[in-house]
């Protein structure tokens, strides 16, 4: 590899930071909802299972929008198509920020599900067209980046605003942020339609199909359903756990997440580097290594200091966002071109189906008696969440042998 390769250009570092900064908004509207269920719960008079309800109605809403949408994505621009669901998520942001019941918050996550659900697929297929394989896990590094300063920035920030006004109040500033974004984006971001030159399946259904009947592509679904299901299954009741089995103060929960957020902004672009010089699967390894050993120890604490709490959280964040990283960057290297957005939107819907089912698995799963009360059964989870991670172990060796079979075979040519 070049000199000039190996740089990014200023335009490269824009769509790389766009693509951030749009990821912050959708990660964020999601992720400051789980923390928000010490307070949810209690004001809304609702018990874990209906909980699970609203953090899942975002993930099956946005499944089957998923769907819907693999049928033509290949088929569009996919700026225009990234503009297109990016003001809907706005909109559906302004309605959650208006709610005022269980009823009115559970449609307005449904529309917002609908919307944001897909964003994450389209910015991937921007990401594969624009990047080459041997510079993604940099690029997703970078990107990845969203997920952590949500924790850093957003969910401190947001839960500071819920304590202080009101639990709607984050939802009004991710609206403000968001649409800023979206119109810098509107602005400066170029047409990404290369895909559109090269030959493609003009019946939709027929596309659709054609993606689901290849073995390999089915292999990786799989692989992402389970990615997806532990972390939905622990997040919605992390909050209340910290509050009333670890017996941390509501006002310093923000510093939990913090400390998470912060090594996961750290580990992101850090372990995109490591995983394109030596190896994704290898890094994958250690990743999930130190999730399981990190999930075992969070679902098992009792009362403890905060300082361990968030050390503990950081180290299982690293952990996460390890897997996260090399996860992604070799699972974009699955698809051919002609599939990519019908592939990307079909693993979105994958992803949110098998969230959703996680957050009412774990509903079900953990037991409050007493609202002011401890959880019960969140050890339980942490096992079924151990069980899945060793499981995607296992068959990300079979993508990761398939991807670099790919590009052998490619470079060949």
């Amino acid at each position: 590899m070049s000199e000039k390769e190996k740089k990014f250009t200023g335009y490269q570092w824009f769509v790389i930071a766009i693509l951030g900064f749009i990821q912050f908004t959708v990660v964020l509207d999601f992720m400051v909802l789980s923390p928000l269920g010490a307070i949810l719960m209690p004001r809304m008079k609702i018990g874990p299972s209906e909980f699970g309800h609203i953090v899942s109605a975002y993930a099956f809403s946005a499944a089957i929008s998923s769907i819907l949408t693999a049928s033509f994505a290949d088929k569009f621009d996919r700026k225009k198509l990234l503009m297109f669901f990016y003001i809907g998520f706005v909109l559906g942001t302004l309605f959650c920020a208006l709610s005022n019941s269980y009823w009115s918050l559970l449609g307005a996550r449904i529309f917002t599900g609908i919307f944001g659900g897909v964003i994450a697929s389209i910015s991937m297929a921007i990401i594969t067209d624009l990047f080459p394989m041997n510079r993604r896990g940099t690029v997703m590094g970078f990107v990845q980046m969203a997920f952590s300063a949500s924790q850093v920035l957003g969910i401190p920030i947001g839960l500071w605003l819920a304590n202080k006004y009101s639990w709607q109040m984050p939802f009004f500033v991710i609206v403000v942020v968001a649409f800023m974004v979206g119109a810098i984006m509107m602005i400066r971001l170029q047409p990404v339609d290369a895909h559109l030159k090269r030959d493609h399946d003009h019946n939709a259904m027929h596309h659709l199909w054609s993606v689901l009947k290849q073995n390999m592509y089915r292999r990786g679904f799989l692989t992402t359903s389970l990615l997806a299901l532990g972390g939905f299954m622990l997040m919605p009741f992390t909050s209340a756990f910290l509050l009333n089995n670890v017996g941390i103060d509501k006002d310093h929960i923000p510093y939990v997440f913090m400390m998470g957020g912060a090594a996961a902004m750290i580990a992101g672009p850090l372990v995109g580097r490591l995983s394109d010089r030596f190896g994704k699967y290898s890094i994958f390894i250690i990743g999930t290594i130190i999730s399981c050993v990190m999930v075992y120890i969070y679902t098992h604490m009792g009362i403890a200091p905060i300082w361990m709490m968030m050390l503990i959280n950081a180290t299982l964040f690293a952990g996460i966002t390890a897997r996260l990283v090399t996860a992604q960057s070799l699972m974009s290297g699955v698809p051919d071109p002609a599939d990519r957005g019908a592939y990307m939107s079909l693993n979105s819907a994958v992803q949110q189906m098998a969230g959703g089912l996680g957050a009412v698995l774990s509903g079900w799963m953990v037991m409050q008696p007493n609202q002011k009360g401890p959880l019960y059964h969140f050890d339980e989870v942490g096992y079924v969440v151990i069980f899945t991670m060793i499981v995607c172990l296992l068959l990300m060796y079979f993508m990761n042998k398939y991807v670099k079979l790919k590009q052998m075979a490619t470079n060949y040519k």
